[in-house]
């Protein structure tokens, strides 16, 4: 459920998104709320004729888990649970759940663990709150105080010993990465939200076996491929966590190692789903994220994906480029942007060759070796 949404994502959009969440999580949607409010109540989030309304769905629709699209406060996530007498979890408390899902790697499951835990430090208290009701007095106020200190000692100490091991992991990253440079490999990283195709990309230009479903972050660890472009020259191919609104700050901190590699990166490909109604709030949102990684400058070629999905009797890629509605956005994007379908190979070798011309365009070295 949501309240009303502050930035460009109409609220109905946002709650679909928030269901395709929840699905990828493993939950069966029950139902929705939503409630416009200029401001989320302090105590509870909603306000009270709408939280009631919340309480009388539980008949109805059996629910046992209340899932709210924005971050909650601790004090509003254990009113909520109190009141809803169900298990209460925020947007960014689901992403960590697919993430924990997802991460496969050994440093995957390492950045999840701390954006876990960093999740979690502001919120211990609730695991307390049964003292607090029970009033003041001998016997209730220090044995809980001491409790959640202790708790909050130990999570933190997590945290630090996480932080120490992820240091190591980006340590032998950046030795890897100096390796690298001295090959004279140029990088291309492919960024987008999630779901738009990146993985299927990969695959598709590299003969790769990266796992491809239709959810939300179906892939979290990055994969790096070599291939060979059309002037013969090698680059390294790497596929990257997909971005999406409102992710938790902590998923990017924690995931700073992983981030790093596009800062190597001499080419980015922003991989757009076309299909998705969405497409361009999507590619503001990822536009924002690179922003927010000091990653703006960085040379960007544009594949429009999914382009098979609006030509649905099409069966040819020279079949599609007849038809006026591709030759309307040809008319309309930039000379580095590429029409594509990943699942279809249609306009991977006109991908390939901006790859090749933005390389050349920009003096970034090429290599000439053999394609491993």
């Amino acid at each position: 459920m949501a309240n009303k949404t502050s930035d460009r994502w109409p609220v109905e959009e946002s709650i679909d998104e928030l269901a395709q969440l929840a699905n990828t999580a493993g939950a069966t949607v029950a139902g929705r709320l939503i409630q416009r409010l200029p401001v989320p109540s302090r105590t509870h989030y909603l306000g009270k004729g709408k939280l009631e309304e919340l309480l009388s769905l539980k008949d109805s629709t059996n629910y046992n888990v209340a899932i709210f699209d924005d971050e909650l406060t601790p004090l509003q996530q254990r009113n909520l649970e109190e009141a809803l007498k169900v298990k209460v979890i925020d947007r960014a408390a689901l992403i960590l759940d697919i993430f924990a899902r997802r991460a496969h790697t050994h440093e995957g499951k390492l950045q999840v663990e701390l954006a876990q835990s960093e999740y979690l430090l502001p919120r211990l208290a609730g695991q307390w709150s049964h003292l607090e009701r029970l009033g003041g007095g001998i016997g209730t106020r220090g044995p809980g105080e001491s409790q959640i200190e202790t708790d909050r000692r130990l999570v933190r100490q997590k945290i630090h010993k996480l932080k120490a091991r992820i240091e190591e992991v980006r340590k032998h990253r950046r030795l890897y990465r100096q390796k690298r440079k001295k090959s004279a490999i140029p990088i291309v990283a492919v960024v987008g939200y999630t779901n738009t195709g990146k993985s299927t990309l990969l695959n598709t230009l590299s003969q790769a076996d990266v796992l491809v479903e239709n959810k939300l972050f179906a892939t979290l660890d990055p994969t790096t491929r070599r291939i060979r472009l059309p002037d013969k020259s090698i680059v390294l191919l790497t596929d990257t966590v997909g971005f999406i609104r409102k992710l938790p700050p902590t998923i990017v901190s924690a995931f700073r190692a992983t981030l790093e590699e596009l800062g190597e990166a001499s080419v980015l490909v922003h991989v757009v789903d076309l299909a998705s109604h969405n497409a361009a709030e999507q590619c503001q949102t990822v536009e924002e994220i690179l922003g927010d990684l000091d990653l703006s400058h960085k040379p960007r070629i544009t594949a429009l994906n999914k382009v098979d999905l609006l030509l649905n009797n099409t069966k040819t890629w020279e079949e599609a480029k007849a038809i006026n509605y591709l030759s309307d956005w040809s008319g309309m994007v930039s000379q580095n942007t590429v029409l594509i379908s990943a699942t279809k190979d249609w306009g991977l070798a006109k991908l390939l060759e901006v790859i090749s011309q933005v390389l050349a365009e920009t003096a970034q070295p090429v290599f000439h070796g053999k394609q491993a």
